[in-house]
């Protein structure tokens, strides 16, 4: 129910649309989504689909812009959505970005500084002062995304019990290197960091910008909004361009207002036993 609450009040090409629920009087639970193919960022940087050599460093620089375009978009609606991590960012046959899984999300009224709630997400991308103040704030998504930026960079995992113990948290492991300006031992040696001079530049601004995402203070990081505006001027500036044409969405157009409960349904089917309700959701 959270999920369609928060989906129903949204659109934007680069999150996943809901069609459709099951009738709270069914006995069986479903959302229906759009089918995205391709499997998820994680699957093609580290996992059953990850190749040497096979996600150029052009095509993860529109990975980045994507999903911090989907992030920026969501906070601009006052939605966090807390579990921000590769395994939640779907790709297309093009790889073009559906951000998913919003059963963690949260409604951010625009009127306060943080929600206080139990710190939730997943182990490696969880922003260390929401775990240690319970205090959530768009800034927990900021962390995660720069979890996601050096996950694109060094197409290593954001948590890994076989690297040193300082360097399990792959957050921390980037911060060192970083700090010792060896960024060299951290990028995926397939993406051409040392005899490509453009990939040079472009990665070790992304990680810069990662680095301040990854602040340990909520303060010191920018917003998602600042964020998307560096990728762009990044990819622009090292002569990088979109394969796909970004259409904006004003949040005040799609937003439902929060003291009206969204309309979760317009009809009722029942298929092979299931009522389904469909939600007022178009796909894009």
């Amino acid at each position: 129910m959270n999920e369609v609450e928060i989906l129903a009040r949204l659109r934007h090409q680069n999150l996943v649309s809901l069609y459709g629920c099951t009738s709270r009087h069914c006995r069986e639970l479903l959302l229906v989504y759009e089918y995205i193919p391709n499997g998820t960022v994680a699957d093609h940087l580290h996992g059953e689909q990850a190749k040497p050599g096979s996600l150029p460093w052009n095509t993860r620089m529109s990975i980045a812009i994507q999903t911090a375009s989907a992030l920026s978009y969501l906070h601009a609606s006052d939605v966090i959505h807390r579990d921000v991590k590769t395994n939640n960012i779907l790709l297309d046959n093009n790889f073009c970005v559906k951000v998913a899984d919003f059963g963690l999300s949260r409604l951010f009224p625009n009127d306060v500084t943080h929600v206080s709630t139990a710190p939730q997400g997943t182990a490696g991308y969880v922003d260390p002062e929401y775990h240690e103040c319970y205090q959530l704030t768009n800034k927990s998504d900021v962390y995660s995304f720069g979890v996601v930026l050096i996950e694109l960079i060094s197409s290593k995992p954001a948590v890994d019990i076989t690297r040193h113990r300082h360097e399990i948290n792959l957050s921390n492991m980037a911060i060192n290197k970083i700090q010792n300006h060896a960024l060299h031992e951290l990028v995926d040696p397939f993406l051409g960091f040392e005899s490509d001079s453009m990939v040079r530049n472009t990665i070790t601004e992304v990680a810069e910008l990662a680095f301040q995402c990854l602040q340990s203070e909520q303060d010191m990081r920018p917003s998602m909004e600042k964020v998307l505006e560096n990728l762009k001027r990044i990819q622009g500036e090292n002569g990088y361009s979109e394969n796909t044409e970004e259409v904006e969405i004003p949040a005040d157009e799609v937003v439902l207002s929060k003291r009206d409960p969204p309309p979760l349904s317009l009809d009722s089917v029942n298929v092979n036993g299931i009522c389904w309700e469909t939600t007022p959701i178009a796909s894009s």
